[in-house]
């Protein structure tokens, strides 16, 4: 599409792909969403990003990112059908992070039926230079039916100055503001000293109750808190992060898994005659192993039923079992960060329970998003042994600090153990295993 141009949207379920070519030097870049009514977005909510992935109507939800054959694609699922009455236009967005768009080649979005995969329409934007943020297309309502229009609108001002411009409220840094002067005190009068009286007695008249009690008005309701704009990606370079630092001290933190094939498998497996997987046949299993201050130590994992539990021991729970890789929000632990004293290590890792015998052309994105603070996520690396279970990430305590490590470890087990013990002899976590099933 040229830019400016629009086209009927045929389908209600759609899946729009933020995509460019990867590369040395090449910035990372964040699709998100902002859902307006006359230009503006009723409230902080009506944004989708990677710190707020999901629309309180089920409308837009941010999916992730995944890498693979050089090219970087991050996804947002929208359904029409959900968008409420008053939303006139849904806006589609770009933001460069450690760059600009001048440096982010082949960048495209794309507009894909989510149910049969066909391209319904594509805008290819070129002639970037000094923007670090962008308004790509956008979904918009006339005369009862949707369209979509290739924008193409570049900022200098980034995520953030995109969000402002509609209507966002973000937590910017705060500035100490110099203390005022102290107030000068008057001079003190020297003390007058008075004459005895010479008037009679006064009689005074006897003492009036106080007035009733009055109770006080109800404090106000707090401000709502300012859309957080910061999150950390890990790295082999800088692969470790401080939750504390980045806020996240309390609250539920979800760590989501969201995985993507192609086809088949083209890698490994294939290349030694193994069995590949077809995309329905591949289940993968997000679990976590975990050791308390107090020396207990388990799993959990949909493998035995042991999804654990939010409010009792171990504070972590498994959200459920994709086994297709088709739910949209892939897998979920969630951690309660309020029993955060109670953790000594956690290890994230992934198994695959069937489909496959390794990860090969398996594209994955891990993110840690604390109830309170910037998310945290980074993408796995390609798979180039028969690896069936990956660690992931580990959790530690340090006494006085969560501290997250990207791992992005591939494990190959010996013939006869399973992915559960390798991950364990790997870490050193010393349980015992038994077999068991779904």
């Amino acid at each position: 599409m040229p830019k400016g141009s629009n086209t009927p949207v045929p389908t209600t379920a759609l899946r729009v792909e933020l995509g460019w070519r990867s590369g040395p030097g090449v910035p990372d870049a964040d699709a998100s969403a902002l859902l307006l009514v006359g230009g503006k977005v009723r409230s902080d909510g009506d944004f989708v990003f990677y710190n707020q992935p999901a629309h309180a109507s089920g409308a837009v939800r941010h999916e992730g990112k995944r890498d693979g054959g050089g090219r970087i694609v991050d996804t947002l699922l929208v359904d029409l059908a959900r968008v409420e009455p008053a939303i006139e236009t849904i806006v589609l967005a770009a933001s460069a992070d450690g760059g600009t768009f001048g440096q982010v080649p082949d960048l495209y979005i794309e507009v894909r039926d989510a149910a049969q995969g066909g391209v319904v329409a594509r805008f290819d934007s070129t002639g970037a230079s000094v923007e670090t943020a962008f308004v790509l297309g956008e979904f918009y309502r006339r005369q009862g039916a949707w369209k979509f229009r290739a924008v193409g609108q570049g900022y200098s001002s980034g995520l953030e100055g995109l969000a402002t411009d509609f209507g966002i409220t973000v937590d910017e840094p705060q500035h100490n503001a110099p203390a005022p002067p102290m107030p000068t005190p008057p001079p003190v009068a020297p003390p007058v000293t008075m004459p005895p009286p010479t008037a009679p007695p006064v009689h005074m008249p006897p003492p009036v109750a106080p007035p009733a009690a009055v109770q006080p008005p109800p404090p106000p309701a707090p401000p709502a808190q300012p859309v957080r704009l910061s999150k950390v990606t890990l790295t082999k370079a800088a692969p470790a992060v401080s939750l504390t630092k980045q806020g996240g001290t309390s609250g539920a933190m979800r760590v989501n898994l969201n995985w993507q094939v192609h086809k088949q498998f083209s890698g490994w497996g294939s290349k030694r005659g193994r069995a590949v997987a077809m995309h329905a046949d591949l289940d993968l299993d997000l679990c976590a192993l975990y050791e308390l201050t107090d020396g207990s130590k388990g799993v959990v994992q949909a493998l035995g039923n042991a999804f654990g539990a939010l409010q009792r021991p171990p504070y972590i729970h498994l959200d459920g079992d994709d086994r297709t890789g088709a739910v949209a929000s892939g897998e979920n632990l969630t951690v309660n960060l309020d029993h955060k004293q109670s953790f000594r290590r956690i290890l994230v890792f992934v198994t695959i329970y069937q489909g496959a015998r390794s990860f090969a052309d398996l594209h994955a994105t891990v993110t840690l998003q604390p109830q309170f603070g910037a998310a945290i996520d980074f993408s796995l690396d390609e798979c180039t042994v028969p690896s069936t279970v990956c660690a992931l990430a580990l959790i530690t305590n340090t006494g006085s600090d969560l501290v997250v490590q990207r791992e992005a470890r591939y494990l190959v087990p010996e013939r006869g153990v399973s992915p559960q013990r390798t991950v364990d002899y790997a870490y050193g976590w010393g349980m015992n295993w038994t077999p068991g099933r779904k």
